[in-house]
């Protein structure tokens, strides 16, 4: 795809005034979309090149390489790289990126699916239109934004994590923010959100649940430990810990909120290994009654 610029067409999206005049300076007029952008990087107006990228939208075309070391790339099309990709600062992608080894920048977004063969290291905020996949660990010194996360360790993220699919994480979720996450979460280990955690589906963790303010899932929870938070712990369904269930000071413990009371005996069982404090809806079910759990 080739895209032309004029000055009045580029005008008519109200650029910033240094960034037209640098425009008009450098003399532009003509010039493909992809070449503005190169040249734009080039000058060190990485924050033009990703606005320029944001109104005019991705295109079908493709880089290929075998390695993507630089300062910083803003691309419009997608990016395939064979090995390593190591950015010094922004990597803004309008298609989706894919790497056979690491992906390591300051920042990153892209329009599609981000998919790493090792582990993802970004130094501020990582935003996806697709999935984010790392065969390795993802840890971010930002915030997460993508449709679904996928990782074969652990997470660790700085900022919230806001999933509009599912999450399936292979070790260990650590979120130093808010977790939003419109289908189920999953986690190998321990699953930890500092701020307020809402799955739309259900959360399972391989460890324990904790929850620094609060904790809701629309369907179920389980941990292959402890449930814990700082607020109030609600369950459109079923709890279930191997140890305890604790709400902060003063909130309760709530399952089965999407379900009529005549069922809860079947589908909103609270089951640890003490009755939780605090307990104000769903069935519980003591430890030496409870039904094998497959």
């Amino acid at each position: 795809m080739t895209m032309e610029f004029s000055k009045d067409f580029l005008k008519a999206k109200s650029p910033c005034a240094s960034g037209f005049r640098w425009f008009i300076r450098h003399q532009h007029e003509g010039q493909d979309y992809q070449l503005l952008l190169d040249n734009l990087v080039r000058d060190g107006r990485v924050d033009d090149a990703c606005w320029l990228l944001s109104q005019f939208g991705p295109t079908d075309a493709e880089l290929h390489l075998e390695h993507l070391e630089a300062e910083a790339l803003v691309f419009a099309g997608s990016v395939f790289v064979a090995g390593d990709v190591r950015v010094a600062g922004v990597l803004r992608v309008g298609g989706q990126l894919q790497a056979g080894a690491g992906v390591r920048a300051a920042r990153l977004e892209a329009g599609a699916d981000v998919h790493s063969g090792g582990a993802i290291f970004i130094g501020g905020a990582l935003r996806a239109g697709g999935t984010v996949k790392a065969a390795w660990s993802i840890e971010t010194q930002g915030g997460i934004d993508c449709e679904k996360l996928r990782s074969g360790w652990g997470v660790e993220c700085a900022g919230d994590l806001t999933l509009a699919g599912e999450g399936q994480i292979g070790q260990e979720l650590l979120v130093r923010g808010d977790i939003h996450c419109a289908k189920s979460l999953r986690s190998g280990a321990a699953l930890t959100g500092q701020g307020d955690i809402h799955a739309r589906h259900g959360i399972d963790a391989g460890g324990d649940v904790h929850c620094g303010r609060h904790l809701q899932a629309d369907w179920g929870i389980r941990a292959r430990g402890a449930i814990t938070a700082g607020g109030a712990i609600k369950a459109g369904e079923t709890l279930q810990a191997e140890t305890e269930i604790c709400a902060g000071p003063g909130y309760g413990v709530y399952a089965g909120l999407s379900v009529q009371m005549g069922a809860w005996e079947d589908c909103a069982t609270v089951r640890a290994a003490r009755k939780p404090e605090g307990l104000v809806s769903g069935h519980w079910q003591a430890p030496d009654t409870a039904r094998a759990v497959a």
